[in-house]
């Protein structure tokens, strides 16, 4: 049995999905999708000049290993549909997460063969095309046959030549023909606006991650009631329907659910912050607690929901002029 074989098999018995090997090398076709994009979309250059890193290739490596691994095994928690994406709640990064368990043993088997894992940038969507674990979806996704996009692509660079696979590069996965827009036509804020294109300055994940300011009212109702994260161009998606059929519970994630109640969001203080919420969710990152406020905020002016008018309404003397300035906003839109 090949060495090739033989890493294939362990992947599956760790749960992967599948598991492919390419040739280390430069992705070409991924730096011209950044040149496109920029070019179609110049507002958000500064975003997409850091992905061109991804594409610089570590001369020592000889070749990528890449896996996938499903994440629509796990129950969305009722409460949490519609404000949490799915990929962020089933965080496979998390040390107590059975995928960030399999990750470590598959590396140390890896190791096993006298392999150096090295640093490297990869594009892992385009690097999953290429060893033939899915195809491209319209809304930039990667999708498995059985699981749609819910799933995790890891790779990992070795310095040992393989036996490669070559993957079937056409763009579009079985299902996603030339007629289907739902991806596009739903996209809350035009962010996707084409096959295969993106306006990532537009994108309601990345406005709940990384505003820096307060948005404007245009874009603060077009994100409805996401709070972190936007699943919405693969909720859509109808290569995605009833790929959520599992039960499983992820682990403790029912421990945060009180926390991330938009009231609680609102009103909690730096140390639950610190402590809780951001080790689990850190995309925001330590010193942006009014980010998270502020998402809340527009979650419950944008529902409408009269149970949070008192909050809104006590929020319009905030001490922070973003949330002060978002919830007078919310009050004479709502008229409270």
């Amino acid at each position: 049995m090949s060495t090739s074989t033989e890493i294939k098999r362990k992947a599956k018995d760790l749960g992967y999905l599948a598991c492919g090997i390419i040739p280390s090398m430069v992705f070409d076709e991924y730096t011209k999708a950044l040149d496109d994009r920029i070019n179609s979309f110049p507002e958000s250059k500064e975003l997409y000049a850091n992905f061109y890193k991804l594409a610089e290739k570590n001369e020592a490596a000889k070749s990528i290993i890449v896996t996938t691994i499903r994440y629509n095994k796990y129950k969305v928690p009722e409460k949490l549909q519609g404000l949490i994406g799915k990929m962020y709640l089933f965080d496979s990064r998390l040390s107590y997460s059975y995928e960030n368990r399999a990750k470590l043993e598959f590396e140390t088997y890896l190791k096993t063969f006298g392999f150096n894992i090295l640093p490297s940038n990869v594009p892992v969507r385009w690097a999953a095309v290429k060893a033939g674990l899915g195809k491209f979806g319209r809304n930039n996704f990667i999708y498995d046959p059985e699981h749609g996009s819910y799933i995790i692509i890891n790779t990992w660079a070795i310095d040992k030549e393989l036996d490669y696979d070559t993957g079937d590069e056409k763009s579009f996965p079985s299902g996603c023909n030339e007629n289907c827009q739902k991806c596009v036509s739903s996209c809350p804020t035009a962010a996707l606006s084409g096959s295969l294109s993106m306006d990532m300055g537009k994108c309601i994940a990345r406005h709940s991650f990384s505003a820096k300011d307060a948005l404007d009212e245009k874009t603060r109702s077009q994100m409805g009631l996401w709070i972190y994260g936007c699943d919405v161009c693969q909720d859509v998606c109808p290569l995605n329907k009833d790929k959520f059929k599992e039960s499983k519970e992820f682990p403790l994630l029912s421990e945060f659910e009180e926390y991330l109640k938009p009231e609680n969001l609102l009103t909690m203080d730096e140390n639950t912050y610190l402590n809780i919420v951001d080790p689990r969710f850190w995309y925001i990152g330590k010193d942006n607690i009014w980010l998270w406020k502020c998402n809340a905020l527009r979650h419950m002016i944008n529902s409408g929901d009269p149970k949070y008018h008192s909050f809104i309404k006590k929020h319009c003397d905030d001490p922070d002029p973003r949330i002060k300035e978002l919830a007078q906003w919310g009050s004479n839109k709502l008229k409270i």
